[in-house]
């Protein structure tokens, strides 16, 4: 049997998937928004949001479908951090941009790259609008156009890299 350190080697995304959501969940509890112009204020933390389903897109390719079984540590893990409301909103926006995912990951034959990307573009507005709305029962002021847009926009430049990066490997391994 390969030592602990191998074994979690391999599934590394996971692990950060495993991580990154309820950092994220904590980290929206505190940040405060910004103000940018009358009208269009935004939490910062919206923009990082992008990295989590990114970072779901590889963990699947590690554990396949089992990526729902942390999607849901992830999420037990958010209760203890930023309590049941949030991770209820989290939960769900997550169930519905992961069930978006998932089908693109499992029905299509696309090369990674165009996964990536086209599952970002569908399930980014989704995902944002579910958990804005259901953290703005918990954080008034959640729910804004600017925070939606900001995290779209965060989570479709965070898929526009990886998916530029994961097609130069492709690339280069045709």
């Amino acid at each position: 049997m390969p030592p602990l350190i191998t074994r979690m080697g391999a599934i590394k995304w996971t692990l950060v998937y495993i991580a990154i959501i309820p950092l994220v969940n904590w980290s929206f509890t505190w940040a405060p928004n910004i103000t940018l112009m009358e009208g269009w204020s935004f939490n910062p933390v919206t923009v990082v949001t992008g990295l989590v389903l990114v970072v779901r897109d590889f963990a699947q390719r590690e554990i396949g479908h089992r990526v729902l079984i942390a999607m849901v540590i992830a999420l037990g893990l958010t209760v203890w951090l930023a309590g049941p409301e949030l991770a209820l909103a989290s939960g769900a926006a997550f169930a519905i941009a992961e069930l978006v995912d998932w089908a693109i990951f499992t029905f299509t034959k696309w090369p990674l790259s165009r996964r990536v990307f086209v599952s970002s573009l569908i399930a980014a507005p989704i995902d944002s609008t579910a958990f804005l709305y259901g953290a703005n029962f918990i954080r008034t002021g959640s729910f804004t156009l600017a925070n939606i847009v900001m995290s779209v926009a965060g989570k479709m430049v965070g898929a526009v890299v990886v998916s530029w990066v994961v097609w130069r490997g492709e690339r280069k391994e045709s």
